[in-house]
């Protein structure tokens, strides 16, 4: 985790990020999206993320972004409005080293200061245990598997749900 930096991404940043998950969407599955989005669809998605007010972060070293992370709406209804999700997608050649932990703690506190009350992670494959292991350590627990939810790669994968409470959260007035 040495020499990382976490920071607002900026729209300089946007091919990069859409680098590292063309990668996952291509060789993993942690998007079960099956053809990666150009750059112009990555900017209109980072700039959905900011228009709700929600963070999207990036974390490079020495100048290159090695991951980046966001949350957005668990669910469009106003019920849940106090509920996300988060994605983190990480460099292949940086895997393992501490840019999840760095990214993850980061956009935890920062969708809590906007008071969030609820994050919600869906794992892609029940296999993608460095996920679960990362969003276990920052206080997420398994609530559920979807089992064979989606078909990548030949096979039927799951999704895995974790979440955890943000802040103060007790079940009392929003």
């Amino acid at each position: 985790m040495s020499g990382l930096v976490v920071r607002a991404s900026t729209e300089a940043d946007v091919a990069r990020c859409a680098e590292i998950y063309g990668h996952h969407v291509l060789h993993g599955t942690a998007s079960f999206e099956i053809d990666p989005p150009d750059t112009a669809e990555m900017k209109r998605r980072r700039a959905a993320v900011l228009d709700l007010g929600l963070p999207h972060l990036v974390a490079e070293r020495d100048g290159r972004v090695m991951g980046y992370a966001y949350a957005g709406n668990w669910r469009p209804r106003p019920a849940y409005r106090f509920s996300v999700e988060d994605s983190i997608y990480i460099d292949k050649d940086a895997i393992g080293q501490g840019v999840g932990k760095a990214l993850l703690p980061v956009l935890i506190a920062q969708c809590t200061a906007l008071g969030k009350k609820q994050m919600v992670a869906v794992i892609g494959d029940s296999a993608s245990t460095p996920s679960i292991r990362l969003h276990a350590s920052c206080g997420f627990r398994t609530v559920g598997t979807l089992e064979n939810i989606g078909f990548k790669f030949g096979r039927w994968l799951d999704s895995v749900l974790m979440q955890r409470p943000l802040g103060e959260n007790e079940g009392g007035e929003a």
